[in-house]
């Protein structure tokens, strides 16, 4: 029933299994939910419930009705193209900074990964091409050595990932996709700090061009 991650309290999996629902769009702005439907549609108490709602709230997900349960906010466009110009900044910093500190294996996991990617698109698998697209991003952020910068990424990039499976799924996006990883990929190898931050920012920048023409249409 709960998603996969390790989380040590039951309030936790509750957590992650709504916040995922309202990411990937189960639960849209605007709905209202409440403890007890959510704590029928778990089989849990209402006791984890509240607490995950109050967890949500906190990260801007939920809004709180006293006597009534909670709507829905998730991440609206205005916050998409926060997140995206957020990103942009941060992106090029972790893959600069990544540059400077990668280790042999993490440039093995990246290279694997690209041509895993190219390979995917061969056989038209979009769902294995959005989990290598995600795969791409955490090793670099993971590499840049910043527990920081990869804990704010990884969560900026966890949030959009309704909106990622929008862009992804435009025809054409995914061929200039991988293109741009390969860029950032022979960057990184090669030592270039200035090019592999430049690049990285430009990619984040193409995604969100991409994201909001296909939501416009």
């Amino acid at each position: 029933m709960f998603i996969d991650e390790v989380n040590s309290t039951l309030e936790g999996r509750v957590f992650q299994e709504l916040e995922e629902d309202i990411i990937n769009g189960k639960y849209k702005e605007g709905d209202a939910i409440t403890e007890q439907k959510i704590s029928d549609d778990l089989g849990v108490s209402r006791t984890p419930v509240r607490e995950a709602f109050h967890r949500l709230e906190k990260e801007g997900l939920l809004k709180l009705v006293p006597n009534k349960g909670a709507v829905v906010i998730g991440v609206t466009v205005n916050d998409l193209v926060d997140i995206y110009k957020i990103r942009m900044r941060l992106d090029g910093l972790a893959t600069r900074m990544a540059t400077l500190n990668i280790t042999e294996e993490d440039k093995i996991k990246l290279t694997e990964n690209v041509e895993l990617t190219e390979f995917y698109i061969s056989k038209n698998d979009t769902e294995k091409i959005k989990n290598l697209d995600s795969s791409f991003h955490e090793i670099i952020y993971n590499a840049s050595g910043s527990r920081i910068i990869s804990k704010i990424l990884s969560d900026l990039h966890r949030s959009t990932k309704r909106y990622r499976k929008i862009s992804l799924s435009v025809p054409k996006r995914l061929p200039k996709s991988i293109e741009e990883h390969k860029r950032i990929l022979q960057a990184v190898l090669s030592g270039d700090c200035d090019a592999a931050d430049s690049l990285a920012s430009l990619h984040v920048e193409h995604a969100l061009e991409n994201v909001l023409a296909a939501i416009k249409k």
